[in-house]
């Protein structure tokens, strides 16, 4: 492992865990729910939430990719007038924490290996925290990670740098010498902000090219991550 790395943050969705694997069927769960079968219904939900009910696949682009679980409910609330923002909200946040995650690849044994190799690792979401944590512990990792935050953790959300400064302030390391791991413009715009190094992963909605002018280095997926740290030496 390279020397100049000291601490790995991921993002969550699309980097821990295959975005449309995970996230695509538990939308159309939610969307069937919501709407309780009305067709109207369930397409102006489908709308909001910018996600292809026929195609079953979210538009490129769509806020539900990387933003907040409050920004979505936000956009929903136009298909729930009996439901106030914080009542979506807080139902958006006990349906997500028991979607089925779905891994990019193999966790446990790589987080393992990156652990003994002595690097602090971390997730930063714009899912709650409270969501993340549960995915983290069904998925057999959380103890991997020193340092779990959510949008709703009190360092803000992703694009600003809030949860990427806070990594490296809780593990007392140089953010130059920290790696923001993630699938979306949010991750990588908060991970530059900060003053880390920046590595897009393919496994979220977003192509090679959307993420590479704000990369470091793009690759497949995380299982990628101890070739690249080795060659950084």
């Amino acid at each position: 492992m390279s020397s100049q790395t000291a601490g790995l943050l991921f993002d969550k969705d699309g980097t821990l865990f295959d975005f449309h694997q995970s996230w695509s069927a538990w939308v159309l769960e939610l969307i069937d729910t919501l709407s309780k079968g009305d067709p109207g219904h369930r397409d102006l939900i489908a709308e909001c939430l910018e996600y292809d009910y026929q195609n079953k696949a979210f538009h490129p682009g769509a806020l539900s990719i990387a933003g907040t679980v409050k920004e979505q409910a936000t956009v929903l609330a136009p298909a729930l007038p009996d439901w106030s923002t914080v009542e979506i909200e807080a139902y958006l946040v006990r349906a997500a924490a028991h979607a089925r995650m779905v891994p990019a690849t193999p966790l446990a044994p790589l987080l393992g290996g990156l652990r003994d190799a002595g690097l602090r690792l971390g997730v930063a979401t714009n899912d709650a925290e409270s969501s993340a944590r549960r995915h983290l512990e069904v998925a057999e990792i959380i103890d991997k990670f020193d340092y779990i935050a959510g949008y709703d953790s009190g360092h803000g959300a992703k694009p600003a740098p809030g949860m990427c400064t806070g990594f490296a302030v809780a593990m007392d390391l140089d953010p130059a010498t920290c790696v923001m791991i993630g699938d979306s413009h949010h991750d990588l715009v908060a991970g530059r902000a900060a003053g880390m190094v920046t590595v897009a992963v393919l496994t979220g909605m977003a192509g090679h090219d959307d993420l590479a002018p704000l990369a470091d280095a793009v690759l497949p997926d995380i299982g990628a991550l101890p070739a690249w740290l080795a060659a950084r030496d």
